[in-house]
């Protein structure tokens, strides 16, 4: 049998019961280039060239003297020179290369001449073009082969190569003897003392920068413990400190607490931070949004209900009252509750009881209750749509929370906090933010204030073509951001005559939104951002003033 006639069907065997490949008789396993590339671009990159080439020379010596082993204990071949010949056959079978056509072996005066080869298609996919050979594992693996076959020592070396810009590899093999002093730049890549010192040296290089990154952590880590509370919120400005402290204060004490503010301002964060800081820390905290459910299920959430109460019920189920009991129950939303909802929520709060729907008796209940509003519960007590006991029983304490817009100290501290949320949620590195995007973040007014920035932030991670948040990453509305609201130049305040009569609310509000118009260039969208309301707000308004596009 000669080596051109290996056939890879025949080599390679499938044991799909055992999990198993065997190429050439020995067990075998099948792996994707691109990720190959990718090993030798870490290597590289964490121990330094000259150990990633130690370390690939070395396994491609023991890959290529484990398969000379297999394939002499499984081929039979004719002669020494056909054992020889099945090397180059053997690897270009494997994918690994493909040899010029007549190409003679390593070991012949020219050497061995190869068209494509997959280690140096994968350097210049990953690192680019090279100033040396670097087909490591491929002279390793001809080497370790050779060797085996032979029964002395052969050195494979590289001396032309497709990843340096040549038009072909070229691989030459000879004993350390016949190689002479030409061999000396090479030899320590195949001695261990080469592949040793140099992780050494590596692992060394590492500890001196882990201590150094360390040290840094830790700096941060006493830096950003100023601005950060227990569940993670952001307050360096003194109004949201203020609601902090005022938060650590009522939670000690068992009281119910109204969380107020517009939408995404973070109330299910400060509610946690009265949860964790009280005396029920060690009992559950569970939340519900009480427009989230429809209003005929939503008495059911609540109090729970008795088997066979309505269609369906085919159990008995306890409501989120109950299942809180010893914690806290966080009720967000409170201000969409139906007015029959609101009645019995007045009850459990009022008597510590709460009946299940379809049951005739009360069942005590131990549970401290936290609500959230994003509306204004005083003008919905005066216009008859929330009922004003259950508005007081609510707001034992009140806790507002200030918008993002007035807290502006908060946003590039939350901005870095929510960068590095999301880049570890993509698993990519934390990004930077550019002065530009900093700026801009800084202009923008957030009328859907910390969600809408968390949002802004995993946008900039997704989008970031390198470690640095640009401006160009952010939406287009906080791109436009020019300046932040109520930044404007203002004319001084003008004394009012006596007998002058005030401008009505309306006419103010016509006015400053005229004003917002025009600082814009007449660009709603910016108008829109600044003033913190939507865009069809505002052309709305410009309709009433006859200033609408196209009115």
């Amino acid at each position: 049998m000669r080596a051109a006639d290996l056939d890879l069907s025949e080599l390679l065997t499938v044991d799909p019961q055992a999990g198993e490949l065997r190429f050439s008789g020995a067990r075998a396993i099948l792996l994707d280039a691109v990720a190959m590339g990718l090993l030798r671009k870490q290597l590289i990159d964490a121990l330094g060239a000259a150990a990633a080439r130690a370390l690939l020379t070395r396994f491609g010596f023991a890959h290529g003297f484990r398969t000379a082993e297999a394939a002499r204990a499984e081929l039979p071949l004719e002669s020494d020179e056909e054992w020889r010949d099945a090397g180059g056959r053997i690897h270009t079978l494997q994918g690994m290369i493909r040899l010029a056509p007549g190409a003679d072996g390593p070991l012949s005066p020219g050497g061995a001449t190869v068209e494509a080869s997959y280690e140096a298609e994968q350097h210049l996919l990953h690192l680019g073009r090279a100033e040396a050979p670097v087909c490591w594992t491929l002279a390793g693996f001809a080497s370790g082969y050779l060797s085996c076959v032979e029964g002395r020592d052969i050195y494979v070396i590289e001396r032309r190569c497709l990843g340096r810009g040549d038009a072909s590899c070229l691989f030459a093999g000879r004993t350390a003897e016949a190689w002479g002093a030409e061999l000396e730049p090479h030899l320590p890549f195949f001695q261990e003392d080469r592949l040793d010192a140099s992780l050494r040296r590596a692992a060394e290089a590492l500890g001196r920068a882990e201590r150094r990154l360390k040290a840094r952590a830790e700096t941060l880590l006493r830096t950003a413990a100023a601005a950060a509370e227990p569940g993670g919120i952001v307050a360096s400005s003194p109004a949201m400190q203020r609601v902090l402290e005022l938060a650590r204060r009522v939670a000690q004490v068992d009281a119910t607490v109204l969380i107020t503010g517009e939408s995404g301002t973070g109330k299910e964060r400060v509610a946690r931070l009265v949860h964790d800081a009280s005396p029920r820390a060690r009992a559950p905290l569970l939340a519900i949004n009480c427009a989230a459910i429809p209003e005929p299920l939503l008495e059911s959430e609540l109090f729970g209900h008795a088997r066979g109460a309505f269609t369906g019920a085919t159990r008995d189920r306890a409501g989120i009252f109950e299942a809180a009991a010893g914690g806290t129950l966080f009720l967000d939303e409170v201000g969409e509750l139906p007015a029959g909802a609101q009645v019995k929520l007045l009850r459990a709060l009022q008597a510590r009881e709460v009946r299940r729907v379809g049951e005739n008796r009360s069942r005590p209940v131990d549970v401290r209750v936290v609500a959230a509003t994003n509306r204004e519960l005083a003008a919905e007590v005066a216009s008859g749509r929330f009922r004003k006991d259950l508005y007081y029983r609510l707001k034992v304490v009140e806790l507002r929370l200030p918008p993002l817009r007035e807290r502006r100290e908060d946003i590039l501290p939350l901005a870095r906090a929510l960068l590095a949320q999301a880049a570890a949620r993509m698993r990519r590195p934390a990004p930077r933010l550019s002065p530009g995007a900093a700026d801009r973040l800084v202009r923008y007014a957030w009328p859907g204030n910390v969600r809408e920035l968390e949002n802004a932030m995993e946008r900039a991670v997704a989008l970031a073509e390198a470690r640095r948040v640009e401006a160009d990453d952010l939406p287009e509305e906080v791109r436009s951001a020019l300046q932040p609201p109520d930044a404007g130049p203002r004319a001084p305040a003008r004394a009012r005559t006596f007998g002058e009569r005030a401008r009505t609310l309306g006419e103010v509000e016509k006015e400053h939104i005229l004003a917002a118009l025009a600082r814009n260039d007449g660009n709603q969208t910016r108008t829109a951002a600044e003033l913190g309301i939507g865009v069809s707000t505002l052309y709305r308004k410009l309709k009433e003033y006859g200033r609408a596009p196209g009115g």
